[in-house]
């Protein structure tokens, strides 16, 4: 059980790949305040924070949902309090929660940009910032940040260019933290995946089942998370991941179980 104990604040862990990677460190033993707005299921979307509550426990964690829209900082602060309230602490932090537009310049509404700077950067930097006192205190502190390598070849810009730098800043803040706290002994990296992942998000807004059966599942994510936060915070810090590295590293090279479609093709991620 190597999170036996530990602490874990993620948002956007409802459902897709925050849930899943809560579930894994549920089923080792973790504590999770899932952080997400859903309280009342969206057939398109599925899933609330009750509903991931109770699968989270069922898989042997303790969980506690915590109604939280990452732009909204006193929302952050109260989530915050009550995980320490409830769990004494906070271990880990994952910055899941995140907004997608894929749109060209004159195509992204002005409201569009600022959600998803607003969920994707100031989230995150937000979440991180009111976690900070506890985790440094704890003995073995992880930030993990679900956002790509940074790569500034014009081809993954030119598209949606205000989506990319939201996800790019993500990532910024990932490396710039590793760097910030390595004197205080607390982890922090970015995850992202080699393929698509099948997701709501997915289906919905990118390529609908054609695209969800090239992808894998979140299952991967979760797996590559769950080795990545066992690690010793002070070993292991400042990197940009791909699932399949991460993976490689434990000596796992065959993904054949996380296809959708098993042995299909899949599709390599946009930002890949």
């Amino acid at each position: 059980m190597p999170f036996n104990n530990k602490t874990v604040f993620i948002t956007g862990a409802s459902r897709g790949i925050g849930k899943a990677i809560a579930l894994k460190l549920a089923s080792a033993g973790a504590n999770i305040l899932i952080a997400a707005k859903s309280t009342e299921e969206d057939p398109r979307l599925g899933g609330t924070i009750y509903s991931a509550a109770a699968e989270i426990e069922a898989a042997g964690g303790r969980a506690l949902a915590v109604q939280t829209d990452v732009r909204n900082e006193e929302q952050i602060v109260s989530a915050v309090a009550r995980a320490v309230e409830k769990f004494g602490g906070i271990d880990i932090v994952i910055n899941n929660a995140s907004a997608i537009q894929l749109t060209p310049t004159e195509q992204t509404e002005t409201k569009r940009f600022d959600l998803i700077h607003a969920i994707n950067v100031r989230g995150t930097f937000l979440v991180t910032k009111h976690c900070l006192p506890y985790l440094k205190k704890s003995t073995s502190a992880h930030i993990l940040t679900l956002s790509p390598p940074l790569n500034l070849d014009p081809k993954w810009l030119g598209p949606h260019v205000a989506y990319t730098i939201s996800k790019y800043n993500m990532s910024m803040l990932a490396i710039g933290w590793a760097e910030e706290f390595k004197e205080q002994g607390i982890a922090s990296n970015a995850l992202w995946p080699k393929t698509t992942i099948a997701t709501a998000a997915v289906k919905n807004l990118l390529g609908g089942d054609w695209l969800i059966n090239r992808s894998r599942t979140v299952d991967i994510l979760a797996d590559a998370a769950f080795y990545i936060l066992q690690k010793p915070a002070a070993e292991c810090t400042g990197h940009t991941f791909i699932d399949e590295e991460v993976l490689a590293a434990e000596g796992i090279t065959n993904y054949d179980k996380y296809s959708v479609v098993p042995g299909g093709e899949l599709q390599t991620d946009l930002f890949l």
